[in-house]
């Protein structure tokens, strides 16, 4: 399993996911409060945000624990953007510990993280294929390969983990998804909570602090951010 977060909103540092939360990502590396499998998430992060001067996101991803990353802390000061994702990697068992399998997975505009497992033998055949041999890279190809013909990107993660949870019915596949406007994501066997403040929304696997106003999104549903709307829909 692994931990991921984003905000879309006024434009933050990656600290405000990572590090300044009392329950932040890097808490949640070491110590998740609602984990549904796995204690820690060591094999690495990632993280991803928009640069009004780029036309892609720009991404830093180690095979690492996040805690030993000592550039960590002043890149995330640095990376500021309206629009941002971060992740923290549990490695399903068998799967490689590398930077190419560590979200955020990227192409084009879309950034995206997967959080739970899926056997491999769900996903090939709806990707032509992947960065990594790794089930979260092979998820990601196949939403990219949507993307690439077309497909929406909450579309996109819908139709790969209806496809694949159909396949492989002990599957966990909630994703997280952002495109710089925008948000998607599914919970799929395991937790997301949405945040809606003053001038922005959180989405993360758990909620970043005790503060109130988190909400959980229900199991089997599909969850679109996008000019400060929240929508939930099922899966």
């Amino acid at each position: 399993m692994c931990r991921h977060a984003a905000w879309l909103g006024a434009a933050r540092p990656l600290t405000w996911l990572i590090h300044e939360p009392e329950h932040g990502l890097l808490e949640q590396s070491y110590a998740p409060r609602r984990q549904r499998a796995g204690l820690i998430n060591a094999d690495g992060y990632g993280m991803g945000w928009y640069d009004a001067g780029r036309p892609e996101p720009v991404r830093y991803r180690r095979a690492v624990p996040i805690w030993t990353d000592a550039n960590l802390p002043g890149l995330a000061r640095a990376a500021r953007s309206t629009c941002l994702l971060a992740a923290v990697r549990s490695a399903t068992v068998g799967m490689p510990i590398e930077e190419s399998a560590t979200a955020p997975f990227a192409d084009g505009t879309w950034l995206l993280s997967h959080n739970g497992r899926v056997a491999r033998d769900a996903v090939r055949d709806l990707a032509d294929g992947a960065e990594s041999t790794c089930d979260a890279a092979w998820v990601a190809a196949a939403v990219f390969q949507r993307g690439r013909a077309g497909t929406g990107l909450a579309d996109a993660l819908a139709d790969v983990v209806v496809r694949a949870g159909a396949k492989d019915p002990v599957a966990r596949l909630n994703l997280l998804a952002c495109d710089g406007a925008s948000i998607a994501a599914t919970v799929w066997g395991d937790t997301l909570f949405t945040h809606r403040i003053h001038d922005g929304v959180l989405v993360a696997s758990e909620p970043l602090d005790d503060l109130p106003g988190w909400q959980a999104v229900p199991e089997r549903s599909l969850l679109t951010v996008a000019d400060g709307d929240v929508r939930v829909q099922p899966l």
